[in-house]
């Protein structure tokens, strides 16, 4: 299980020095060969998703930054004042960020694998907040959410924002937000952005932009796998695959082999046929009912739905139940 870090220079999950190419090795030998979605997000990885939340084909961003400004003063009341607000997937910290005059949070934990991008965005906001409590953790909250013992324990509230939850596919969203509640605590809550269905045609061009900046980022999983396996991925030789699977539910993003070649790494390596994927990420999309029934599965109540009629997606305010 991946722990906290507190190296402040680091671009890679800190963990056990086996995990991670274990992981990797698991994931890239199977007959469906795989990278999960946390390893998107080294340093570059982090700096290009940014980007990709200003294009014009990327709604979720705008979307949900349009319900947080309408509808601020409802969410804050709903969250209340005073919480210990942990951001999962804090990235900059500039969605919760903009809520700190809202919701004045006795502390802030910002939680991100890539420690470098969030440890550099927390020291600047804590020049424009200097009067909140703040820390960032080094943390892949994905397998394991074991929080320090400097987090305060009362009313936390658990801030994940954007269309993360679709990573999960449905039996690991309950598993990840049961294991939400349990960090909870008695009076905690959540507060979590969740993207609706919607129609094809805005799903793929939203995962496949025009500028070609998802695939700069879908790309950049293999300099990040290289990095961390010792392998000899040959960027040039991929394509960046994005677009929606009805059947499934859900987007999901690949790389193409644009040829034949063989990769290597220490100790092993895998040929890939012209044409053969790597699977990267998946983002499953909801039905509202379906969503506020995950949460009710997972040991939530959804208090509150605030939604965007014309893009359809979903903030919902859920509180933990015994």
């Amino acid at each position: 299980m991946l722990t906290t870090c507190t190296t402040e220079k680091l671009d890679v999950p800190c963990t056990g020095s086996a995990h991670v190419p274990s992981e990797l090795f698991d994931g890239l030998g199977a007959r469906q060969a795989a990278i999960s979605p946390k390893f998107l997000y080294d340093a570059l990885g982090s700096k290009l998703f940014e980007a990709i939340c200003e294009l014009p084909e990327y709604y979720p961003t705008r979307t949900e930054a349009g319900i947080f400004e309408r509808h601020g003063r409802e969410i804050a009341h709903a969250c209340g004042i005073g919480s210990t607000l942990i951001d999962l997937g804090a990235g900059n910290c500039a969605k919760a960020a903009a809520l700190f005059p809202l919701l004045r949070p006795a502390q802030y934990v910002a939680v991100d694998i890539s420690t470098e991008f969030v440890s550099e965005a927390l020291a600047r906001l804590r020049l424009r907040f200097p009067h909140i409590d703040m820390q960032a953790l080094g943390l892949d909250f994905s397998s394991g959410l074991e929080l320090p013992e400097s987090v305060r324990a009362e009313r936390r509230l658990f801030f994940y924002p954007g269309s993360s939850l679709g990573n999960f596919t449905p039996p690991e969203a309950r598993v990840f937000l049961t294991r939400l509640r349990r960090g909870c605590g008695p009076d905690g809550a959540l507060l979590i952005g969740i993207d609706l269905a919607k129609d094809k045609a805005i799903l793929d061009a939203a995962y496949d932009d025009a500028l070609g900046v998802t695939a700069a980022f879908n790309l950049n999983v293999l300099r990040h796998v290289n990095r961390l396996l010792g392998s000899d991925f040959d960027i040039r030789n991929w394509r960046h695959v994005g677009l929606y699977n009805e059947a499934a539910g859900r987007v999901e993003m690949h790389l193409e082999a644009k040829r034949f070649q063989s990769v290597r790494w220490p100790g092993g390596g895998r040929d890939f046929a012209a044409g053969e994927r790597i699977h990267t990420e998946n983002s499953y999309k909801y039905r509202q009912a379906d969503a506020i029934g995950l949460l009710e599965q997972s040991g939530f109540e959804a208090t509150r739905v605030w939604t965007d009629p014309r893009c359809p997606f979903a903030v919902i305010h859920a509180q933990a139940i015994a």
